[in-house]
């Protein structure tokens, strides 16, 4: 079965980039997936399924804000896949819920440090790769959030980092377009994953509040947000750029 491309998906090993990564390779990707050293055997295991799918996979551990670690990313999957034609910089993780006034100058740099930096690194690296190799229709994403389009005053960080994920992918869309590549990102609002319950106590108040607010009357499944990134991953997708789409089930409309 011929391959549609390469695939780098980051922040793989569970929820939304799991999902993600499974769903490139139905649709014919081959995929290297990444995450930190702590979920390596979750990784492992998303290779082998990845596999059973007939698609070629590998696994990269790196944190992505450290910008020798994602240089160096980029080019073990080009050597081990002989390419890279979407990168997906999914990797991300949700500040401490705090008034605006108690959250630190650590904890500000903690979450845009992967979020924001970490994004930027990805885009950065992919594009030199994208460019360097010449293929037609290179695709670039990120993942901002609700919360990177609508504040939420008891996350700060979190919301400043995914405001900057989009102004990245508007200044990566101008640069990398006249190489035929396109840059994009998706802004989920509530989904179904372990991340959503990452504070204690919060799962059931935060799927209660989004549920009302939605007017589907539920929340997000991460199957949603992947089939997104099939999109916009495909050559269908050719005249979208620039853009972050809001994948929210109708809590607010752009």
């Amino acid at each position: 079965m011929s391959s549609q491309g390469v695939a780098l998906v980051t922040g793989a090993a569970q929820g939304i980039g799991r999902a993600i990564a499974l769903r490139l390779a139905e649709d014919g990707f081959d995929v290297a997936v990444n995450d930190i050293a702590s979920n390596s055997e979750n990784l492992d295991t998303l290779v082998d399924e990845i596999q059973k799918k007939g698609r070629t996979s590998s696994k990269c551990i790196a944190d992505v804000s450290q910008e020798e670690a994602v240089k160096d990313m980029v080019e073990q999957v080009v050597k081990d896949h002989g390419g890279l034609d979407v990168m997906v910089a999914n990797a991300g993780i949700v500040g401490k819920n705090l008034s605006f006034v108690k959250v630190s100058g650590e904890e500000w740099d903690r979450v845009m440090n992967v979020n924001s930096k970490g994004t930027f690194l990805c885009y950065k690296y992919a594009g030199i790769q994208m460019i360097k190799q010449g293929r037609a229709g290179g695709r670039i994403l990120g993942a901002s959030s609700l919360a990177g389009k609508q504040g939420i005053g008891t996350q700060a960080a979190y919301c400043a980092s995914k405001f900057a994920v989009r102004g990245l992918t508007q200044a990566a869309a101008l640069e990398f377009g006249p190489h035929g590549i396109t840059v994009n990102a998706y802004a989920p609002g509530a989904i179904d994953t372990p991340m959503i319950a990452s504070e204690p106590g919060m799962r059931d108040a935060i799927i209660n509040e989004f549920t009302q607010r939605s007017p589907l009357k539920h929340i997000g499944v991460a199957g949603d947000i992947a089939s997104l990134v099939s999109f916009l991953a495909k050559k269908e997708s050719q005249f979208i750029t620039g853009q972050t789409i809001s994948i929210n089930g109708g809590v607010f409309f752009d």
